[in-house]
């Protein structure tokens, strides 16, 4: 099973941002070598699909609700991918994971290869 390791969460005010990192634990699983979708989940509420990169990282897409504050990218050098967060707002307030699935890409999410813990972003109003 795939295990991915989210960082970058934390409190900041509206307005602020914050830059997740998504990067797999082990030696064995290339990262690079997958499309990748960030996800976050409010209390109460289902895990919303909300990003996805492609295994090359030239092509990308971001929820309309929030193109133009959000940003995913991947460094396979680093075997990472991002999510830049701007102009945050406090219903940004979440959990948020990333994933390699089925699906990333048309945005109709299969099967998951694995969930990571998660890190949490608090934003503030």
């Amino acid at each position: 099973q795939v295990q991915l390791v989210e960082s970058g969460g934390g409190l900041v005010q509206a307005g602020g941002s914050l830059r997740l990192s998504c990067a797999a634990s082990g030696r064995t699983f290339r990262l690079s070598s997958y499309a990748v979708g960030w996800f976050r989940q409010h209390p109460g509420e289902e895990r919303e699909f909300i990003a996805g990169i492609n295994w090359s990282g030239t092509r990308t897409w971001v929820k309309d609700s929030l193109k133009g504050r959000f940003t995913i990218s991947k460094e396979n050098g680093k075997d990472t991918v991002y999510l830049q967060m701007n102009s945050l707002r406090p219903e940004g307030t979440a959990v948020y994971y990333c994933a390699t699935a089925t699906g990333i890409m048309s945005k109709a999410l299969g099967t998951v290869d694995g969930w990571g813990q998660g890190t949490r972003g608090t934003v503030s109003s």
